[in-house]
């Protein structure tokens, strides 16, 4: 069995994969699946050397942000590695980002929540009367928040995804796991 790298931007986006997988029955290291955090998506060369066919020749899958994908597109390019969209690659495109994305699978409210169990629902209306912040969107405020603080973006990456409802996912990080 060939195995398969998965190329994600960072460690928060790892996580998010993994506890996702996990939760839909995958078991990823009896599938020989790997969630690689390339530390942006800039790197990509980097790890399409090392893991494409001409390294370990692993099958390729990934998660970026809509910002990123002209980037990782091109580098598939010219890796010879692609042609179409990154799609049929196996590589899935969030809206914003993967936060973003899970903010609007989940509603604000169910976030709020997740928020509110972890004791932080105070800082988060601080960040709210932010002179910055008090025109924005909530769900800007939400990514804000965890994007914010160091480590946040790790730590409720796997509380977001378990709050989702059960068979519910963000369409980019559902239809990754489906081509494990």
């Amino acid at each position: 069995m060939r195995a398969t790298t998965v190329l994600v931007e960072g460690e928060s986006d790892r996580v998010a994969v993994e506890t996702l997988a996990v939760r839909r029955g995958h078991h990823l290291t009896a599938e020989r699946v790997t969630v690689v955090p390339m530390g942006g998506a800039t790197s990509i060369v980097r790890y399409l050397e090392r893991y494409g066919p001409h390294g370990a020749d692993h099958r390729l899958l990934g998660l970026c942000d809509a910002r990123e994908s002209h980037g990782i597109a091109r580098a598939l390019d010219e890796a010879g590695l692609w042609s179409g969209s990154l799609a049929d690659f196996g590589f899935q495109v969030c809206h914003a980002d993967l936060e973003d994305e899970l903010i609007r699978c989940l509603g604000i409210d169910a976030v709020l929540d997740v928020i509110e169990a972890q004791g932080e629902l105070a800082s988060f209306r601080l960040l709210q009367r932010q002179p910055e912040q008090r025109e924005q969107p909530t769900n800007t405020q939400l990514r804000r928040f965890f994007g914010g603080r160091s480590g946040n973006k790790i730590r409720y990456a796997p509380l977001l995804v378990d709050a989702l409802p059960a068979g519910q996912a963000p369409a980019p990080l559902a239809s990754l796991i489906d081509s494990f």
